[in-house]
């Protein structure tokens, strides 16, 4: 019997084992000692036992000399632990095999008083030892012991009842005789058997797992929860019992998660079998609020265990959990985490959700349709999500049941209660009902079409095989044939109502577009509708899903590309030719009219929807905006224009020489400096304008002249030279002026204090957003200088407020000075010396002109030392400190 035998893939256990049984038969001294001695080496232990050393001295000495022995080379690994292909199965197989050995030696050698006696001894003295190895793996050795003399107990059990039967039967026909001699001989000798097997499983329990289920080794601990968990499963008469089942109950409080878990999934076969979980009464009684809590666990497979156990008992008994047990699992639909949530969603399946084929038996609209059979959890489900009052995650709670509920993807179900009118027995879907049911029912199309996870949740597999994406493409199909009909008749029915088209608007997106090729009808229908959504509605989310339903919709791949482009042009036709230009023209007009302004206001709202997904540079939008709404509006003669005109102007000229910047890319081979200089000149005089709008009175007009300012420079930044070699001529590098202004509002609306009240609930929230809207201002400076379009020596800019500012933007600084290392790390040191020096030097010019000295107590000398510490551990440089007090 060798250790490399259980790092074979297939090993002879059988063979080996009888060969053992043959050696023991002929001198059980020496085999015994032989199995001792393979327990050893299993340990990873090179001592050896000797038949001398197991006369002369008992087991605790003998363990004390292999500890003596043992040699800690590979740094506390040992076989159990460690890792790499040959020792990957050697758990499963050293179990197997401990299995296997007692299965074999069940009818004669484990009740001869010798063998068990010495593996029970010495494994006991073993498992106490200070040795992690020997405690781990005696303990794991002698609890698979304890596995198979339960399985040995069952077999008993069985071969017990069946001679019964036999003497019972025998009894009654009066039969005497040898017979019966032998089942009363045969029935005492198995009872003598039963008796063996439980005391020894009673002196291993309390030798042993009493004393490792509380190990400071999270394995071990594990291991003993897992393992009394199949002993219960399996010998319910002898281990079901309130004294072995508290140690499970006092594991689930264990400060390790791994533990936890083990806990608990020892738990859920339990609770699983009917019989066992009526047994279980008392303990569920005791811990039941313990496992609730452990829904919330900080570890969120520890969390997921949890609620499939609670699942598991609920199943058994609908009783045991209150109103308030179950809000608390009803609300992990929303987790972060997709296990925790789907596992809450099952939960809400088997209590809300559960399928009721008879409830609609009856059900019809008014015009006699049957309804589907997942009409009521349908209007349970939109119950569920309003009074959840988390109305903001429609899409967290789809992704947490549409894997484990078919009434997610129930489309007919979910449009027939939307258009269908009621029926007798039936109650209308009221129009907060409404909205919320074509919430859930675009969230789910998206995920069904996409196979995309919400985000901040994270999918168990980031790519999927070809089955899956087989089975997506077969769903994306069925979602087009249902609603290429179906959406033109929800869209007309709610054409006015802002929120649920901006919703519905989005399905296009997942269409498969090859069933527009064979339905024409049901295309030139919705692009009709769409064109009347954009003409009736201003709001932005509406505006821009139809435009981007027009993006999708116009796909070179299909012959219909034409006819989309022809609804398209008939649209901003109208729109721009017409409705934009004669609002213009009365704004002139009418500068101060209301009517005037909002209408202007309006068109340059949709342009500005649209120009993100259309190509509007054909109707020469760039000139009929930027002059009339750009140029110039930092002047004092612009007072007129209302700020919204400014803001969507100054999205449309961005747009516009996005479009430009692209079509140059397109047209590339074609192209010459003459072709170029059109867009150069426009990108200079948005600029220029942007620059004069950085000091714009209003805060959120100067915010969207900085973000479309740092997007450009990024945009038209020294990438394109690489990227496309053909447009050198439209980079365009900041200016030192330009720089100035973008540093002065950088001071200006981040790097300066805000003392807010924190006990005005109001002005926390507003806190927060500012601080929101300071993050991105910052983030949007930094990324140019990262990306080299503003020399890196600005960043001094930025690092001399870190440890003012570090509480808010600590990680904005400490990413851009880790970016900058990355690129170049001596520049970057650098770089950071010099600003140090800089900062310093300032210091003392202050100092100077104040008539004061700076010494090292001085705050702002303390200030610096500090920065240069952090700055210093940032960049992993060991700046010397002291060169500052000269």
């Amino acid at each position: 019997m060798k250790l490399s035998d259980l790092k074979t893939l297939k090993p002879f256990f059988n063979k080996t084992v009888d060969e053992w049984i043959e050696a023991y038969r002929n001198n059980r001294e020496t085999a015994t000692l032989e199995l001792l001695q393979f327990f050893v080496a299993c340990s990873g232990c090179k001592g050896k036992i000797t038949l001398k050393m197991r006369r002369s001295m008992d087991n605790a000495k003998i363990v004390t000399d292999l500890t003596d022995q043992f040699d800690d080379s590979a740094g506390g690994a040992y076989p159990l632990v460690m890792s790499g292909p040959q020792w990957k199965k050697f758990k499963v197989h050293f179990c197997d095999f401990i299995g296997n050995l007692m299965r074999q030696c069940q009818y004669s050698i484990i009740y001869d008083e010798y063998l068990m006696e010495s593996i029970i001894s010495f494994l006991i003295t073993l498992s106490d030892s200070q040795v992690r190895a020997f405690r781990h793996t005696a303990t794991c050795a002698a609890l698979k012991l304890m596995t198979a003399l339960v399985d040995i107990a069952l077999t008993l059990s069985v071969s017990i009842d069946n001679t019964q039967r036999q003497l019972d039967k025998v009894r009654q026909e009066k039969v005497r005789g040898e017979r019966l001699d032998n089942l009363v001989a045969k029935r005492q000798e198995l009872d003598g058997n039963m008796e063996d097997i439980k005391t020894m499983l009673g002196y291993l329990f309390k030798s042993i797992y009493v004393h490792r289920y509380r190990d400071i080794v999270p394995e071990i601990r594990g291991l003993c929860v897992t393992e009394i968990g199949i002993w219960m499963a399996k010998f319910p008469n002898h281990f079901l019992d309130d004294s072995y089942l508290k140690y499970v109950g006092w594991t689930l409080f264990d400060k390790v998660g791994y533990v936890r878990l083990k806990s608990l999934q020892s738990l859920v076969p339990l609770y699983e079998t009917e019989e066992i979980a009526d047994e279980m009464e008392l303990f569920t009684h005791k811990f039941k609020e313990r496992i609730i809590a452990m829904t919330s666990d900080k570890e969120p497979e520890v969390a997921a265990q949890a609620i499939k156990l609670i699942i598991s008992i609920f199943k058994q008994n609908n009783d045991v959990l209150t109103d308030k047990d179950c809000i608390h699992v009803y609300e992990l639909v929303y987790a972060t985490n997709r296990g925790v949530a789907q596992a809450a969603g099952e939960f809400l399946n088997e209590k809300l959700f559960k399928i009721d084929e008879n409830a609609t038996d009856e059900l019809y609209s008014r015009r006699g349709k049957k309804r589907s059979v997942h009409t009521p959890l349908i209007r349970d489900l939109i119950t569920f999500f309003i009074e959840s009052e988390i109305h903001e995650h429609g899409a967290y709670l789809v992704d947490s049941l549409i894997e484990s509920h078919p009434m997610m993807k129930d489309w007919e179900c979910m449009t027939d209660l939307l258009l269908e009118e009621p029926g007798a027995d039936e109650e209308a879907l009221d129009d907060r009902h409404e909205t919320v049911l074509i919430e859930i029912m675009v969230c789910a199309i998206k995920q069904s079409a996409t196979g995309e996870c919400p985000v901040g949740r994270i999918p168990s597999r980031k790519q999927l095989s070809n089955k899956e994406s087989k089975q997506l493409f077969e769903t994306k199909s069925s979602i087009t044939k249902h609603f290429i009909v179906t959406l033109p008749l929800l869209l007309d029915k709610y054409k006015t109502d802002t929120e649920k088209i901006a919703n519905l608007m989005t399905i296009p997106q997942y269409f498969d577009l090859s069933h527009y090729a064979q339905d024409f009808e049901q295309l030139e229908s919705l692009l009709k509708l769409i064109n009347e959504l954009i003409d009736i509605h201003s709001d932005s989310e509406v505006l821009e899903t139809c435009a981007k339903a027009y993006e999708y919709l116009y796909d070179d791949d299909f012959a219909f590309k034409r006819d989309v482009w022809v609804s398209k042009s008939l649209l901003l036709d109208n729109l721009v030719l017409q409705k934009y230009k004669k609002a213009v023209r009365s704004f002139t007009a009418y500068p101060d009219g209301r009517d005037e302004r909002e209408d202007v206001v309006i068109n340059l709202k949709k342009l500005a929807a649209l120009i993100s997904c259309l190509d509007l540079n054909l109707y020469e939008i760039w000139k009929i905006v930027f002059e009339n709404f750009i140029r110039g509006i930092g002047s004092e003669n612009a007072d007129n224009v209302p700020e919204d005109a400014i803001k969507y102007s100054i999205n449309i000229c961005y747009y516009s020489l996005i479009w430009s910047l692209h079509d140059s890319k397109s047209n590339s081979e074609v192209g010459s400096e003459e072709n170029y200089s059109e867009v150069r000149n426009r990108l200079a005089d948005f600029v220029a304008e942007l620059r004069i709008l950085l000091s714009y009175p209003s805060e959120e007009i100067a915010r969207e002249a900085y973000f479309t300012l740092c997007d450009l420079l990024i945009i038209f930044g020294p990438h394109l030279k690489t990227d496309e070699p053909s447009l050198p001529s439209l980079v365009f590098r900041p200016t030192q002026s330009l720089i100035d202004k973008m540093i002065d509002f950088l001071n200006d609306n981040v790097f300066k204090e805000d003392n807010q009240d924190e006990s005005d609930t109001t002005l926390v929230n507003s806190a927060v957003r500012d601080l929101y809207i300071k993050r991105q201002v910052l983030a949007g400076f930094c990324k140019l200088i990262i990306y080299g379009i503003i020399p890196i020596n600005y960043v001094i800019c930025i690092v001399r407020h870190y440890v003012t500012f570090f509480n808010n933007f600590g990680d904005i600084f400490k990413l851009t000075v880790i970016k900058l290392r990355e690129k170049d790390k001596i520049l970057c040191g650098r770089t950071m010396a010099s600003a140090l020096i800089q900062i310093h030097k300032e210091l003392l010019s202050e100092a100077e002109a104040n008539s004061e000295t700076l010494n090292k107590d001085d705050e702002n000398f303390l200030s610096l030392k500090e920065l240069a510490k952090r700055l210093a551990t940032v960049c992993k440089y060991s700046f010397n400190l002291d060169f500052l007090s000269t």
